[in-house]
């Protein structure tokens, strides 16, 4: 395979999003371990397949980054780009997959009669899939220009934890603000603090990143109201 040669330097500086790719899997893993992960080894989980095909779905994205970074990071750039075009057509299947389990979740409890739980439980996942799509289409379109390309997609996959972090045992739901989200942005920060101490710069894709992944997470807000009482009472209406 034919590769292009980068300098040492320069392919270290790519280093620091391996290490992200790693902090994102452990994230996942700590996440989903109680309800998921650690009952699918024992052998005890109890979900509909179409929470395996997400499970699977999206830890495959989650190589799938940490893939392209290690790439990247050898200076592996063209492999890294054919790789990409997979990746790009993936990204939509995360979408798809997204959206299709937001639904099938809200539409099981709809069919068990619990209609405000199905309210509260579709805004979430709904807005997620709203959320990384911007991001992951910030990233494609920027992908002639690394310095763009990488942040935008390193801030569409921590998107992704959100569910994740929610999920921590150790945080007492709902947890603060000021607890929550510092462990949520934890990627975005490390690769901050990295451009700080090696370009004495803060890029403003990761305060882009941050400034909407703030808003996403004032979501919660929105499930009382009645417009969203309203649109979720009318989507119900499709899952009679």
């Amino acid at each position: 395979m034919t590769t292009v040669s980068m300098p040492m330097g320069a392919a270290g500086k790519r280093r620091v999003y391996v290490g992200v790719g790693l902090l994102f899997t452990l994230m996942a893993l700590v996440g989903f371990w109680p309800t998921y992960f650690g009952p699918l080894v024992q052998g005890t989980v109890d979900r509909p397949p179409l929470i395996h095909v997400h499970a699977v779905v999206y830890m495959g994205w989650l190589a799938l980054f940490m893939a392209q970074a290690a790439l990247a990071a050898r200076g592996r750039i063209r492999l890294h780009r054919r790789l990409g075009r997979i990746g790009i057509a993936y990204g939509i299947v995360v979408i798809a997959v997204g959206v299709l389990t937001a639904f099938g979740q809200f539409s099981r409890f709809i069919e068990a009669g619990q209609v405000e739980v199905a309210q509260r439980r579709l805004l979430g996942p709904l807005t997620d899939m709203v959320a990384f799509p911007v991001f992951f289409a910030l990233a494609v379109a920027y992908r002639r220009r690394p310095e763009l390309h990488k942040r935008f997609m390193l801030v569409a996959t921590t998107t992704l934890l959100i569910a994740a972090v929610s999920r921590m045992s150790f945080l007492v739901a709902p947890a603060p603000l000021w607890v929550f989200l510092p462990i949520w942005f934890a990627p975005i920060l490390l690769a901050m603090g990295y451009d700080v101490a090696t370009k004495r710069l803060i890029h403003p894709a990761y305060v882009i990143g941050l400034c909407g992944l703030f808003v996403l997470r004032l979501r919660g807000n929105l499930v009382e109201t009645d417009a969203w009482l309203g649109f979720s009472a009318w989507l119900a209406t499709f899952f009679d």
